[in-house]
């Protein structure tokens, strides 16, 4: 995984992984911080990718390996009212694989919009929305080639947690231009 390419504003660190899903697994966190910002500001998006590998090839995973992702971001208040949200979370997913020319199989999710509300001594602040997307997919790798693939899809899920974020596609070849600092 350590192949993947990312954006610059996407940094990603090594956590425990979940040490009861498979015999082997690797854990990452993942957050977005435009380079306009500085190392102490907080994330516009964060979320979580977990490598799986099973030889036993779990029936539901129908194969050896599995990523089981999750990935959140606050959005414009109306998302939070907007019926086609978690069909368009779900697709932000499937697109950043499709762009990544990646194959997978036996997709799984839900994608959940939360609005909150402030009463009280907090009814000053004001209400916020947030889209979780909690999925999981089959890598299909090459064999030989697992390295490169998988670290491919971690690119995707990297992608779209800065789709999450509202930051721009960059196409193929172009690289983002960082802000700076006077």
């Amino acid at each position: 995984m350590r192949l993947a390419t990312t954006r610059p504003e996407l940094r990603l660190e090594e956590v425990p992984a979940p040490t009861r899903l498979a015999p082997q697994a690797v854990a990452l966190s993942g957050e977005v911080v435009p380079s306009h910002l500085t190392e102490d500001d907080d994330a516009i998006a964060t979320g979580r990718f977990v490598l799986l590998h099973d030889p036993d090839c779990p029936e539901p995973w129908e194969g050896p390996w599995r990523i089981v992702s999750y990935a959140k971001a606050e959005m414009e208040p109306e998302v939070g009212h907007d019926p086609l949200a978690g069909q368009a979370g779900w697709s932000w997913l499937t697109d950043a694989l499709e762009a990544a020319d990646l194959t997978w199989a036996a997709p799984a999710g839900t994608v959940t919009c939360v609005t909150s509300e402030s009463f009280g001594a907090l009814e000053d602040r004001p209400p916020t929305v947030e889209l979780e997307l909690r999925a999981s997919w089959t890598p299909v790798l090459t064999p030989g080639r697992e390295a490169e693939e998988t670290a491919a899809h971690l690119g995707a899920w990297g992608d779209l947690l800065c789709t999450l974020a509202g930051l721009p596609p960059l196409p193929e070849g172009v690289v983002a231009i960082t802000g700076l600092r006077r």
